[in-house]
C-alpha cells in the first residue's frame, strides 16, 4: 500500500455528517432577531450546483406566514450568523473541502427534498472563504 492508501482509506472510513435525524435539536440558537431556532439536521455530500455542499436545516416557527413574527429581511442576517457561527465551525477542516453551504429556515419540519406549500421556508447559499461566509444568491 503507498502512503497515499491509508489516508484515503481512514477518509473514506470517516463517517459524514449525512443526514441527521429530521428532528429539531433541543437546544435553542441564538440568532441576532432573537427568534428561536433550532438544528433540524446537517446533510453533507448531497449533490449541489456548486460540488460539495453542506446544508443545515433549522427550525424557526417564527417565520410562519400566518402567525409568525419574522419577514424574510429579518431572518437574513438570522441564516448569515447561523452560516459564520454555527456551520463554519462544524466543517471538517482535513478532507474534502465544501464549496458552498446553503442555510434553510423552516416553519416546521419538512423532510429533505420533498416539497411542502403550506411551510415557510427560506434559504440562503453561501461560499465558505477565508472564515466567512460569502452570500451567494440563487
Amino acid at each position: 500500500m503507498t502512503r497515499r492508501a491509508p489516508i484515503l482509506l481512514a477518509l473514506l472510513a470517516a463517517p459524514l455528517p449525512a443526514a441527521a435525524s429530521a428532528q429539531p435539536s433541543e437546544a435553542p440558537i441564538a440568532v441576532p432577531s432573537g427568534q428561536p431556532v433550532s438544528l433540524i439536521e446537517t446533510i453533507i455530500g448531497a449533490p449541489g450546483p456548486e460540488g460539495l455542499t453542506a446544508r443545515f436545516r433549522f427550525l424557526a416557527p417564527e417565520i410562519a406566514r400566518e402567525t409568525g413574527r419574522i419577514s424574510f429581511a429579518e431572518a437574513a442576517p438570522d441564516m448569515l450568523h447561523l452560516c459564520e457561527s454555527y456551520a463554519l465551525p462544524r466543517l471538517a477542516e482535513p478532507g474534502p473541502q465544501v464549496s458552498q453551504i446553503i442555510i434553510s429556515l423552516s416553519d416546521r419540519v419538512v423532510p429533505f427534498g420533498q416539497a411542502a406549500p403550506e411551510a415557510t421556508q427560506f434559504f440562503e447559499a453561501y461560499r465558505p472563504e477565508g472564515g466567512h461566509c460569502i452570500w451567494e444568491g440563487f
